[in-house]
């Protein structure tokens, strides 16, 4: 009776045994059906999902264009007076203006360029730069308000002379091709000490254009020396003749 018993228990062992071993073989070859996610891991050369593009009110709200320098804005030169004077023509025979030609001709600099009479670096008083830029933005009323400034030094050239620097600076900035703000401003920096540079920061603080609707404006800044000076010719009325007095 006892020997009974036993080969009842090992027969349901066995039983159990192989039940256990069919429902891992099942779910080891579902092939995903059953996979409930534990303990996959994700494939690393899986594309990631698609990003809304949209950009949400308050990612606008905290924009601010970022403040760049164009190309050749960077540096500004002071030249010494009478080094953009063009001499006054005399009167020459062709081969006295043949040998003027050759001479000036002649006159190159170190790297045996010709140099340039109105941009000669040896005629330089001040050479003025812009090292750093910065902005800060509010928005309020449907507009981007914007302050911008710049930060640079004034080195002292070979023609050196105390005195103010004017320094045309030029604040910009576009939406595409278009431009919503730009202010040429007459900056002016004393310089007194011709052994060390001197430091200056310059602030535009009414910069104000309308709201952005992307993350898409760019805002400029840097030396402007093409602008053309206001015209001072002005039309000189004809004086009239006095009308002969009449008794």
């Amino acid at each position: 009776m006892a020997f009974y018993s036993v080969n009842r228990r090992l027969v349901a062992g066995l039983a159990l045994t192989g039940f256990m071993l069919a429902a891992a073989g099942c779910q080891s070859s579902d092939n995903g059906i059953l996979n409930l996610g534990f303990g996959k891991k994700s494939d690393p050369t899986a594309p990631p999902p698609p990003q809304d593009p949209k950009i949400l009110a308050s990612q606008l709200r905290a924009y601010c264009p970022k403040v760049t320098l164009r190309d050749g804005t960077a540096y500004f030169n002071t030249y010494a007076k009478g080094a953009t004077a063009k001499p006054k023509k005399k009167k020459l025979d062709s081969a006295a203006e043949a040998e003027a030609a050759a001479a000036a001709a002649a006159q190159t600099g170190p790297n045996g360029q010709p140099v340039d009479p109105a941009h000669d670096p040896s005629k330089i008083i001040y050479q003025a730069s812009i090292s750093d830029m910065t902005r800060d933005c509010t928005h309020a009323n449907g507009q981007l308000s914007m302050k911008i400034a710049v930060a640079g030094k004034v080195v002292p050239g070979p023609m050196f002379a105390p005195g103010t620097v004017t320094m045309p600076i030029r604040i910009a900035v576009q939406h595409g091709d278009e431009v919503l703000y730009s202010q040429l401003h007459q900056y002016q920096v004393q310089v007194t000490d011709p052994t060390a540079a001197t430091q200056f920061v310059f602030t535009d603080a009414n910069v104000v254009v309308p709201e952005p609707s992307a993350k898409d404006y760019q805002a400029y800044a840097g030396f402007d020396e093409n602008t053309p000076a206001a015209s001072a010719n002005k039309t000189k009325g004809k004086r009239k003749k006095r009308a002969p007095a009449t008794n």
